[in-house]
């Protein structure tokens, strides 16, 4: 169903392919950039730093340094954005809630480890590092093209100038005159440099990246905040299907069961006067018909909390689809999910009552003419989205019925998006992860 991508062709680093000038060249825009970056990072982080300190005496270097961070964090942003545009991925960074601005907010934002390495980084680090890549990158790449040309300016220098090559003797060594030995050797080591170019100018690239990737990301806290934040939410998700399961148990026993003993009752007392009052026994079958039909209605709306066998035998494009042709506002379904492709339990469960709910807010408030609903899913990702032509209005706020969707989509890591102007139209999103 899905195609996987073609696997990445192994690196070359001759000289003459244009993979490798490509290469080169992706290094020094990453290189080069950086240190004009590194450049004003050092100067404004070491002069905010500095006052901070020493104003702190006084208190108004405690929101000083708070700024120095924040800016820090900023400039941080920007590394990191190069690094993703150089390497691809890049491991992810965590950093604690901002609390207040008072006083002791203000110190609890300065304890955060993570941006004290990102001013660490953009003062101690990667200024020096980044001046060393530029000088070095720079040198090597203006001496590499002034040997291979040095042929040709060579002529231009003063009468008195004396080569390396007759310094060194090599015209002697070789029986030429100076210049021509000195253009021989300006050849011979612009020709060695620009074999060796890529790899020293990958070599600067790749020792940034190490630094900035050790300095500015923090995949163990982001995990261990992302594993916090599902615990909570999952937990979350237990106590809000545990309260739902206490709930149904008490409308069932509430509703129609009192509706179907009313009804067994009356049926038979229907049969008893079925043959001495018929007309008594018509009225109590009248009055069981309609306890019968309000028990019906009562468990079909007990049943909206309850994942449909439909959705468990065939998956959740035709149980969507069972969906939209009981809606009483009509409803079209698209999307690149086919019929019969199954996805991850959770993942199903989860889309089927965002589309359950969303469908019902649609026919009960929205007053829309007609509704869509989009079913996409690839490999890393389940999209469903609905989209109205209501009244919009719509939100996420406490006490309306779409709130508990995000606690339910959050226990399977996925998000809800809405878009909901006054005058419609209405556009509700859900996002759920399938890569694991």
């Amino acid at each position: 169903m899905f195609t996987s991508p073609a696997p990445t062709a192994p690196r070359s680093w001759f000289i003459l392919r244009p993979a490798t000038w490509r290469q080169m060249g992706a290094d020094l825009a990453y290189i080069l950039p950086g240190f004009v970056v590194s450049l004003v990072s050092f100067v404004v982080l070491l002069t905010l730093f500095s006052l901070g300190v020493s104003t702190l005496v006084v208190w108004v270097g405690l929101p000083i340094l708070v700024a120095t961070l924040v800016v820090s964090r900023w400039f941080a942003g920007l590394n990191r954005a190069a690094l993703r545009h150089w390497a691809g991925d890049i491991p992810p960074v965590h950093y604690r809630a901002p609390h207040k601005n008072s006083v002791g907010g203000m110190f609890k934002n300065l304890g955060d480890p993570q941006l004290w390495k990102d001013f660490i980084h953009g003062v101690l680090v990667a200024f020096p590092l980044r001046t060393a890549s530029f000088s070095i990158a720079i040198s090597v790449l203006a001496t590499s093209l002034g040997g291979l040309t040095q042929w040709f300016w060579l002529r231009f220098l003063p009468q008195d100038n004396q080569p390396l090559a007759q310094l060194i003797g090599l015209d002697r060594w070789l029986g030429v005159s100076p210049d021509t030995a000195e253009s021989w050797f300006g050849l011979a080591y612009g020709a060695v440099l620009l074999v060796l170019l890529p790899f020293i100018i990958h070599g600067l690239a790749v020792a940034d990246a190490a630094s900035t990737r050790a300095l500015l990301t923090n995949e163990n806290a982001a995990l261990r905040a992302r594993g916090e934040e599902l615990a909570a939410s999952r937990a979350q998700v237990v106590s809000e299907e545990a309260s739902t399961l206490r709930k149904i148990e008490r409308d069932l026993h509430d509703g129609p069961q009192q509706r179907l003993i009313r009804l067994q009752m009356d049926v038979e007392a229907a049969q008893r006067r079925m043959a001495t009052d018929p007309e008594a026994a018509h009225k109590l079958m009248d009055g069981a018909l309609e306890q019968s039909r309000e028990a019906l209605t009562e468990l079909r709306q007990l049943s909206r909390g309850i994942a449909p066998p439909l959705l468990a035998d065939r998956g959740l494009r035709a149980a969507v689809e069972s969906l939209a042709a009981r809606s009483t506002v009509p409803v079209s379904v698209t999307g690149s999910l086919g019929q019969g492709v199954r996805l991850a339990e959770g993942a199903e469960n989860a889309a089927y009552f965002v589309a359950s709910e969303a469908l019902a807010n649609v026919a009960k408030h929205s007053g829309a003419r007609q509704a869509a609903v989009i079913v996409d899913a690839t490999p890393a990702e389940l999209v469903l989205e609905v989209t109205d032509n209501g009244t919009g209005g719509a939100h996420l706020g406490k006490g309306h019925g779409l709130a508990g969707l995000v606690d339910r989509l959050a226990g399977v890591d996925g998000t809800l998006e809405i878009s909901s102007p006054e005058g419609g139209p209405t556009t509700l999103r859900a996002s759920i992860p399938l890569g694991a």
